[in-house]
This record gives structure tokens, C-alpha cells and sequence, in this order.
């Protein structure tokens, strides 16, 4: 729909609000608006990128000039995309009593040629398109998300940090691997204790003392690796005392630490990055850990094309890899039961897919057990 389509809505169904669209940047906001005795006109105006208070003011001349034309007051509708600048802005208009959204962007319906036209311009068109339709209740026609509080941000901050810390330190670690194999040096193990003491011991593969310069390089990368190490086991501490503090406050979290498997740094992603949320059913607990099915079919065409990957990539991440040591920790269980049986049939092969389906009804599983009670058939629950 072009802006035609939107002055159409506009001349068949007079406006019982404002509606308007935020497209955010760095540099410029771009607000577009279409307002009631307006007649087919969107209005748009550009304000310094990060200035809330100018947007304020906008938003003020634009219910001034509806009451002007219509001698009425109208409320304001507000949307903007997900993206940079987080949910600040959000909070802003909120607390100023508009009815505001953010969209995810990618929920929005485009064309899908090869080359489509892409402007502020045409964008924040689209935000008003797709706000029109929401508000009148049309099905599917975008996601609005659901905004976190700023302590529930904060609060899933911990394990975000945590993982950017762990990703580092593999990278040095690995680099100074890298280093000294290139001098044939194989099995020195950077994150021991005496890591320092062994590299003084180290001879190359030709029988020469480790040079000078490499030795001085892989010091410098172990002192990188030894702050790391020390800001992970500070957060670790953090995250162990958030967990202290939530378990006197949520009883899902000490329901998820009772099951045999999941340690403090699940227990924390698990809820901090999902299960804290309410769901309606296991269809929206799934595709919000991307690991809904997306089906093709088309005539005679009916295939699986793999899990959806729309939702929380950690929550996925972390799932995956909590359904590899659920097989270890609950080999008993129904779950792990059922894994084992569809390998077998199988032949052993399709591990890696099957471990994906056992990710998928795990987090179900969870989700049942912490919000219902219901708990894992054949799981081990410590008392």
C-alpha cells in the first residue's frame, strides 16, 4: 500500500486519533503523522537526532493544530522500530501518557523484489500503515513488542556480559595457541595455573629457546587473558548473588535450580532471557527461543525448511547446548527417553536435527514446569 492507500483509509474511516511514526537515526528523527481534518496529507518533520524534547514539542503542534481544525483533542498514537537506540525513547513518550509501540521490523510485510525503493520517507509511510492496521485489529499484520522494564533490562545484562567475556578469552587463548604452534609447540594449555612457569620451559620444535619477541607477545596476550579471567569470576559473583536475591523474591527460580542439570549460568539465562515472560501457549514459548518450524509448502511442494531462528538467539544457543548435557544429567527422563528411541530408528544418524526437536520441547517443558507446576516426567528434582 502506497501513501494512496493510506489517504483512502484516511477519506473512508474519519480518524478517531493521531497516528504517528518515529523513524529514528543518529543524526535525524524523521516524524511522520496523519491527523484528524488533516484531509489526505501526512506531515513530516525532521528533528535533531537523541532530542526528545523537541519530539515532545512536535507532538504537542501536532494536537494543537487537530484541535485548531477540529475544535476537538485527539490522542496520539505513537510507533517506532526496534533497533539502536533501544527502548529509551519509548519510556519517554510512555511517561508523557501516549499510547506508543515498537514494532519489530522485520514482522513488517515488503515487497519482494530484487530491487525495492528504501527511504526515511517510505519507511516511516510504512509504520503508519502498519499502525493503521493493528489498531483496527487486523490479524498478523506486524509484532509489537513487548518492552522489558528498565530493571528486567538490566537484570539479563549479567549473562549478555558474561558470554562477550567467555568469547574473548577463547579468542586469546586460542591465539596464543596459534602463536606458539607456529614454533612446533604443541599442549601447552594457557588457562592453567602455572601457565607462566611452563612458558619459561618451553622449547621450540627445531630445539631452540622459545625468541624474545614471540615469548613477549604471548606474555602480553596472557596478561589480556588473566583481566579477563578476573572480570568473568567478578560477574560470575554477580550473577550468583542476583540469583541469591531472586530466589527470595521468584519461586521460578528456585524451581529451575532444583532440576538435576541446570546450574546457576542456565538458571539465569533460562529466566532472565525468557521464562520470566508470559506466554499463552508452547507455539509462542518456542518461536519467542526461535525454534518454531517453518514449513513450505506450495501445491505439491511440502518440505521442512528448519527452525524459524526469529526469536532470542541466546535463549537458543543456550538451549541447544543444555539439551546435550540434559541427555548426561536426566538420562532417565521422558525426554531424553524419546531422544534416544528416534536416533535408534534412525540408525544414529540426524543427531544434530533430533537435538534441536529435544531443545524445542525441553523449553516447553520448563515453561510448563515453572509457570504450572507441572513437572518433567522421569526428571530428577532435588527436594
Amino acid at each position: 500500500m502506497t501513501q494512496g492507500g493510506i489517504q483512502e483509509i484516511a477519506t473512508h474511516k474519519e480518524l478517531d486519533a493521531i497516528f504517528v511514526s518515529v523513524e529514528l537515526s543518529k543524526k535525524t528523527w524523521l516524524v511522520t503523522s496523519i491527523s484528524p481534518g488533516a484531509g489526505e496529507k501526512l506531515s513530516r518533520h525532521t528533528i535533531p537526532g537523541g532530542d526528545s524534547a523537541g519530539l515532545l514539542d512536535r507532538l504537542g503542534q501536532l494536537k494543537r493544530k487537530a484541535r485548531d481544525r477540529t475544535g476537538r483533542d485527539y490522542p496520539l498514537i505513537i510507533i517506532q522500530e526496534a533497533g539502536l537506540d533501544g527502548f529509551w525513547v519509548h519510556r519517554v513518550l510512555e511517561a508523557e501518557g501516549h499510547d506508543t509501540h515498537v514494532v519489530d521490523a522485520a514482522s513488517i510485510a515488503t515487497s519482494r523484489r530484487k530491487r525495492r525503493v528504501k527511504t526515511d520517507r517510505l519507511d516511516g509511510e510504512t509504520l503508519i500503515r502498519a499502525l493503521l492496521a493493528f489498531k483496527r485489529g487486523e490479524p498478523r499484520v506486524c509484532s509489537m513488542l513487548r518492552v522489558p522494564t528498565p530493571d528486567e533490562e538490566d537484570r539479563r545484562r549479567i549473562v549478555r556480559v558474561r558470554k562477550v567475556l567467555m568469547e574473548e578469552r577463547i579468542r586469546h587463548s586460542n591465539r596464543i595457541k596459534g602463536l606458539l604452534f607456529s614454533q612446533g609447540i604443541t599442549g601447552y594449555d594457557p588457562l592453567r595455573r602455572d601457565r607462566r612457569d611452563r612458558l619459561e620451559t618451553l622449547r621450540t620444535g627445531d630445539g631452540r629457546d622459545l625468541p624474545e619477541h614471540m615469548k613477549r607477545q604471548v606474555l602480553r596476550e596472557v596478561d589480556r587473558m588473566e583481566m579477563l579471567l578476573d572480570q568473568i569470576k567478578a560477574v560470575e559473583a554477580e550473577r550468583d548473588a542476583m540469583l541469591a536475591e531472586e530466589r527470595r523474591s521468584a519461586r521460578e527460580v528456585v524451581m529451575l535450580s532444583k532440576v538435576v542439570g541446570i546450574g546457576p549460568e542456565f538458571a539465569a539465562v533460562l529466566w532472565g532471557e525468557g521464562l520470566f515472560r508470559c506466554f499463552a501457549n508452547r507455539r509462542q514459548v518456542a518461536a519467542y527461543a526461535g525454534l518454531a518450524p517453518t514449513p513450505w509448502q506450495s501445491g505439491s511442494i511440502d518440505r521442512e525448511q528448519g527452525i524459524g531462528k526469529s526469536g532470542n538467539p541466546r535463549l537458543r544457543s543456550t538451549l541447544l547446548e543444555m539439551a546435550w548435557l540434559w541427555l548426561r544429567h536426566q538420562p532417565a527422563s521422558a525426554l531424553s527417553r524419546w531422544f534416544n528411541e528416534r536416533v535408534a530408528q534412525n540408525g544414529g544418524r540426524f543427531k544434530k536435527v533430533m537435538i534441536t526437536a529435544l531443545a524445542r520441547k525441553l523449553v516447553v517443558a520448563l515453561w510448563k514446569y515453572v509457570s504450572a507446576g507441572v513437572v518433567i516426567e522421569g526428571a530428577f528434582v532435588r527436594p
